[in-house]
Order: structure tokens, then C-alpha cells, then sequence
């Protein structure tokens, strides 16, 4: 995994998980906490077992998708499986008739895979919670309670949580644990620095706007309460042909991949979303957040700007404010005023531009057949190259944007591991 040594967190983990406890552990997104608790879910599997010997509750599609990829980049020989909604339940089903010694999924689907019997839980020993306090707020208390009365032979029972201020329900049968803080209450983000924009008017679109032309190709995750918010923010800014990708809980699952890959390969530099994005997401080096609406608590302020910033890092937070707005009494200190200048000039086209082609992982594609395409029928130069992200179904490929023509008129009617398919870009 190219991990030299664990960090504080993830030996302390491992040393507490040697203790006869469950295990609360405090550790905001991004710190390694997946690492942490699936190095013990390995030591806890018996090779020999031909059933589901641990499950991790995962409250998004996207953190179930990434504790996958965590688990397979650990070549760890064990089989996994990912069930979550959004997507149909035969090929799960299909999956689990041979049982993964890790399952991982979002509590509802799990719970409706166990209720129509698809596989046996008598043989999980090890149940992992992740991001509890995240699943409370989703609401997802009952499929939890009904998935956890149902596991009878656990021995060890692992919680994580990004604040310490959940109450641990009675359902989880956690009692006496073994609690690890390594939260960042007491720890703000050395390297963050936070703004407030005040706007001359209540209409914040045109603040945006201007504050995303200085910023420039700096990638900036925008935040809003709503899901309506966050489409007309995307509709506004698509329609002053600002590159941009929005994000939302009802969103289809092939449309929330595509919107992440996006903006994780550079296709796009603004990311707007509702708080979903503020924890359990795989976005990387996040420059800016933004606050387009004013969070409601405490906690989603700390969550949302959490996403830059990280491990020593640089990065900086704007709350914009309309002319008759003032910031929530819980933002303190009282954040720097930001003086935006006046611009004309647009942020350039990003760099790079996304391909989608139309087979994945479920078409025996792997990352280095997409690569070696690309080199060979679209003639490509290594530098000209970017992300490549292969899903279950399909992929997509970051390219330079000067190159996609050229690269398009080339791989057309070209096969991709002797397979026909649908390669364009993805918009």
C-alpha cells in the first residue's frame, strides 16, 4: 500500500483491539481510521470459514465503495462484497451466494438482504459501525437495531464517530469499550484560515461567481443546506459556462460517480453539494471550501472544513454572506472579512476532460487494460494522461483536454480487450 509505518491512531487501534472490548474510536474523515479498524477485521477471519465473518455499516454509497477499495488495495486474499442502494439487488445476490468473508453496505440494503435470507449472519464474529454518528443523523437507527439483533455470535463490536457528543444506544450492545479519541476538538487545522465574504445584495450567485473567478483552477468544494440550492447553483454557474459538478442524496448512483470522478481527476474545479460531501468522501486536496449557505450547527462547520486543510496541508474557508445576513454566533473567532476584488476575467477550462467507456470491472476491465488503450489506439503520451477510475459497469479515464478530440477520432470503432463499447466524454 506503499505505507511505510501506521500512524498513532491506527497502533493504538491495533493495540487496543488485543484487549477483550468493543471499540469506540474518535477520528474525523480523512485521518486513516479505515486502515485502522480493517487491520483488526483481518486478523479476526478464518480462512477456513465459508460464511460472512464481518460486516461494516457504512451510512453512504460512496464511504461503503471506498472501505471496499481500502480492503482490496490490502491484497488480503479474503473475499468482499459491497451491497448498498441505488442500484439493483440481483447482482448482489448473486455475489453472496458464494459468501465474502468481509461485507461491506449501507444499513438498508443490508437489512434487506438478510431479511430475504440471501445470506447467513451466524457467522459474523466482527461488526463495524462506521461513521455511527453519521448514520443516527441519516436515519438509520431502526435498520440498524433490526440488523444488529439479528447477529448472535459477535465478539467484538467496533464504532467509529467523528464527535464524541452521540449517545451510544442500548441497540448496539456496546458496553465497557475501549475508547480511542482522536478527534479535532481541540485541534483546529493548522493550516486553515478561515473568511467571511459579505455580499452588497441578499443574492449570493453573483458572490460565488466572482469569488470562483479569483480562486481560478484552485479546487473549491461549495457547500449548501438544500438539494434545490445546490441545483440552481449548478444551473447558474453552468450558465456562465463555469465548469462545475453538483452532488446530492437523490442523485442516481451513476451520476454521483461520475460527478466525483470529475472532480477528483480535474475535470471540474467547483464540487457543489449538500452536507453529504463533508464526510466519508474520497476527495483529495481540496484547496477551498465554501460556505454558500451558513452551516446550522457547530459540527457541520467543523465537518465541512475538515475537508482541506489535512496533514499539514494549506487550505482556506469562505462563508458568504448576503448584505442582511450575519454569521451564526457559534463561528468563532470571528472570521477575517474577505475584500473580493472586482473581476471581468473568467477562471480558464480546466486542464483536464473526462471519458466514459462502457464496460468495468463486471466486464473483467481492469485500471491497466484502460491504460494500455489509451496508449495504443488513442496514441497517447504518458504526461497527457490522467485518473483512471474503473467501476463495476463502467469507466472513466482523464485526459488532457487539448487531446480529446484527436483521442476520440482515433479510439472510434476501436475495441477495448476485444470488446466493443461506447467510449465518449462523459458529460
Amino acid at each position: 500500500m506503499g505505507i511505510e509505518s501506521l500512524n498513532a491512531m491506527q497502533t493504538a487501534t491495533i493495540e487496543a483491539d488485543g484487549k477483550d472490548q468493543d471499540i469506540i474510536l474518535l477520528s474525523p474523515t480523512g485521518s486513516g481510521k479505515t486502515l485502522a479498524y480493517l487491520l483488526p477485521v483481518l486478523e479476526s477471519l478464518d480462512p477456513d470459514s465459508q460464511k460472512v465473518q464481518a460486516l461494516v455499516l457504512a451510512p453512504s454509497r460512496e464511504l461503503a465503495q471506498q472501505i471496499e477499495q481500502v480492503w482490496r488495495s490490502m491484497g488480503t486474499g479474503f473475499k468482499v462484497n459491497t451491497c448498498f442502494g441505488g442500484r439493483p439487488s440481483n447482482g448482489e445476490k448473486r455475489d453472496l451466494a458464494v459468501p465474502p468473508a468481509l461485507l461491506i453496505g449501507t444499513p438498508g440494503r443490508i437489512q434487506d438482504h438478510i431479511e430475504r435470507n440471501n445470506f447467513e449472519v451466524n457467522g459474523i464474529r466482527m461488526l463495524v459501525l462506521d461513521e455511527f454518528d453519521k448514520s443516527l443523523e441519516m436515519g438509520f437507527t431502526d435498520q440498524m437495531e433490526a440488523i444488529i439483533s439479528q447477529l448472535k455470535f459477535l465478539r467484538k463490536r467496533f464504532l467509529t464517530s467523528a464527535t464524541d457528543a452521540v449517545e451510544i444506544p442500548a441497540f448496539t450492545g456496546i458496553k465497557d469499550p475501549v475508547k480511542l479519541d482522536f478527534s479535532e476538538k481541540d485541534n483546529l487545522l493548522k493550516g486553515l484560515k478561515i473568511y467571511s465574504v459579505k455580499g452588497a445584495t441578499n443574492d449570493k450567485m453573483e458572490l460565488l461567481y466572482n469569488l470562483l473567478c479569483y480562486l481560478g483552477n484552485d479546487s473549491s468544494l461549495i457547500f449548501c443546506t438544500q438539494r434545490e440550492t445546490v441545483e440552481k447553483v449548478n444551473a447558474y454557474l453552468t450558465g456562465r459556462h463555469l465548469a462545475n459538478e453538483f452532488f446530492h442524496g437523490k442523485l442516481e448512483q451513476p451520476e454521483r460517480e461520475r460527478a466525483l470522478s470529475k472532480f477528483r481527476n480535474g475535470s471540474c474545479t467547483a464540487f457543489i453539494s449538500t452536507d453529504l460531501a463533508s464526510r466519508g468522501l474520497d476527495i483529495p486536496e481540496i484547496k477551498n471550501i465554501i460556505h454558500f449557505d451558513a452551516p446550522v450547527r457547530v459540527d457541520e462547520f467543523v465537518h465541512r472544513n475538515g475537508r482541506t486543510a489535512r496533514m499539514d496541508a494549506e487550505g482556506s474557508a469562505f462563508v458568504l454572506l448576503g448584505v442582511n445576513e450575519n454569521l451564526p454566533d457559534f463561528i468563532t473567532p470571528v472570521p477575517m472579512a474577505f475584500p473580493l476584488p472586482k473581476l471581468t476575467s473568467a477562471p480558464p477550462k480546466p486542464e483536464w476532460s473526462t471519458l466514459y467507456i462502457g464496460k468495468g470491472k463486471k466486464d473483467k476491465l481492469s485500471k491497466m487494460d484502460v491504460v494500455g488503450f489509451m496508449f495504443k489506439k488513442g496514441m497517447i503520451a504518458k504526461e497527457d494522461l490522467g485518473m483512471v477510475e474503473v467501476k463495476d459497469y463502467f469507466s472513466y479515464v482523464a485526459i488532457k483536454s487539448s487531446k480529446v478530440k484527436d483521442v476520440l477520432l482515433l479510439i472510434q470503432n476501436e475495441k477495448i480487450k476485444n470488446m466493443k463499447t461506447k467510449v465518449d466524454l462523459a458529460e
